[in-house]
Formats: C-alpha cells, structure tokens, sequence
C-alpha cells in the first residue's frame, strides 16, 4: 500500500468540503454529547444506554460520510444520520469487536492492538453491505487485513503530529485533520478490499490459465 500516495488523494478528496464535514461532525459530536449527558443525569446506566443507542449508529454514519467523499461526492447533513437505517447491525458489529478486543486484551496489551487492526474494517465493511452479519463482517476484516495491520499501524503513527497541532491548537486544526485523517482511513479500506479480491481472483486465473494450456503427450 502507497501510504503518502493515498494520503495526498485523500487531501484532494476533501477540498471543498471541509465544511460541510465539520457541521456534520459538529451536529454529531452535540447530540452524543447532550444525549450523554442527559442519561447520564437522569437514568439509570445511562451511560451504557448512550453507547448502545448513540455511538454506533453515528459512527457507521461517519465511515458512510467519508467513504462518499473518496467516491468525489459532497456529504449532505442529513447524511449525519445516516447509520441509523441499519441500526442494529451496527450495535451487533460495535459490541462484538469492543467484545473480542478486551478478552485478547486480557492475554496482553499487545494482543488486543494486533486484533483492533485485524477488526478495523468490520464497520467500513457493513457501510456497504448494509444488514450484513456482525459475525460476517468481522471475519471479511480479518481476512482482509491479514499481512497489513503493520501497515495500519505505521499509518496511524504518521498523524502523530496532526494530533499534536490539534492540541496545540486547542481542538481547533482538527477540523481539518479529522476529515483529512477519516478520509485517509476511508482510501486505505479501499485500497485493502482492492487487493483483497486481486488475491481471489489470482488463483482462479492461474487455474484457467494451466486449463487452456495444450497438453503435451
């Protein structure tokens, strides 16, 4: 994968549309955060309820946002909620990743890392193909990162000091960071679910290659 190559697409990709990406991100971001709020007060467990009800939901609308924008699309606000046509799905992916990231976490720190990035794409991977199985999901992850998740690893590393200016900045260069870094992430799936069906399609091809060959008597 072309780390540096894909990430100056992505910055491409998202000119002229830093705005509308931050007033998504803004709309999303004060609703989880009054919502929160509010069932945190005001009923039992309700912090458990926001994550149920809220975070993945939005977050799926997120990945569907920003994988629009690697398809050159602008984003509409209404795309804000966007996750919610396929709600329980999301709940099911969020809950069984968070799921199997803390009992390998148990064995080690280091486990868990590896097996966040083996089900990175999980969510990516229900943003289109809505109604899939958590279960299915989850395993096309695996199977897609199997021999990339260092490099998923270094590529979030190189936003190191992205993170930093946002801090410096009080929050304030995130509104360009986070639709340049969402995007990155977004062409990287892509470029794992192109090389993905290349290495399916390989052995089929060189079985009908061997099939068209003359046999020698």
């Amino acid at each position: 994968m072309d780390r540096v190559k894909i990430k100056e697409q992505s910055k491409q990709q998202i000119k002229g549309k830093i705005g509308i990406l931050f007033v998504i991100s803004l709309i999303i971001g004060a609703i989880s955060s009054v919502a929160t709020a509010v069932l945190y007060l005001f009923v039992p467990f309700g912090s458990i309820i926001s994550a149920v009800l809220i975070t993945p939901a939005f977050s799926l609308s997120l990945i569907r946002v920003y994988l629009s924008v690697t398809a050159d699309k602008k984003p509409e606000v209404s795309d804000a909620f966007s996750g919610y046509d396929d709600f329980w799905s999301a709940f099911k992916v969020t809950f069984f990743v968070g799921l199997f990231t803390f009992l390998w976490s148990l064995l080690f720190v280091i486990p868990g890392i590896v097996k966040s990035y083996a089900y990175s794409m999980s969510m990516y991977i229900l943003a289109e193909n809505k109604g899939m199985g958590a279960f299915e999901a989850i395993n096309r992850s695996k199977e897609m990162t199997n021999g990339h998740k260092m490099d998923l690893f270094v590529l979030t590393l190189s936003f190191i000091g992205w993170a930093l200016l946002c801090s410096i900045t009080c929050g304030i260069a995130y509104i360009y960071v986070g639709p340049y870094m969402n995007t990155t992430f977004a062409n990287y799936y892509l470029a794992l679910k192109g090389a993905a069906a290349t290495a399916k399609a390989e052995p089929s091809s060189e079985i009908e290659a061997q099939a068209n060959e003359p046999v020698s008597e």
